[in-house]
């Protein structure tokens, strides 16, 4: 296993719900900004949702429009992403993210370290 570790991806049908969670090492957890991308097949990795390590501000891509919320337990040391009225345009593997803290989470680039991906599938 690596550094970030997603789970909770699933086959859900239109309007269900599904929250993804990341197990971070605690190095970069406590020192790295974390956030959320997407890989459907055949497109490019898009970006989803991130919370900056400096500011602790969540952002999100323009598609999310209020859906998912991006959030962290640092009890935990785990990322999460609660996704609400899924569609099937959100079906993808969900890749956990981390770059440096003063990077903000907005391009696959920026990113240092990346989990190995969790599927959502969605149906109508």
């Amino acid at each position: 296993q690596g550094q970030l570790v997603e789970s909770g991806g699933g086959a859900v049908q239109t309007g269900d719900s599904l929250l993804l969670s990341c197990t971070v090492a605690r190095r970069i957890y406590n020192s790295y900004s974390l956030g959320w991308f997407r890989q459907a097949a055949g497109k490019e990795r898009e970006f989803v949702a991130a919370i900056a390590q400096i500011s602790d501000s969540p952002y999100y891509g323009d598609f999310v429009e209020g859906r998912f919320t991006i959030s962290r337990d640092n009890a935990k040391n785990t990322l999460y992403l609660q996704m609400n009225s899924l569609k099937p345009e959100d079906t993808a593997v969900y890749y956990c993210a981390a770059a440096a803290a003063d990077v903000m989470i907005t391009h696959a680039s920026a990113i240092q370290n990346w989990g190995k991906g969790t599927l959502v599938t969605v149906s109508e």
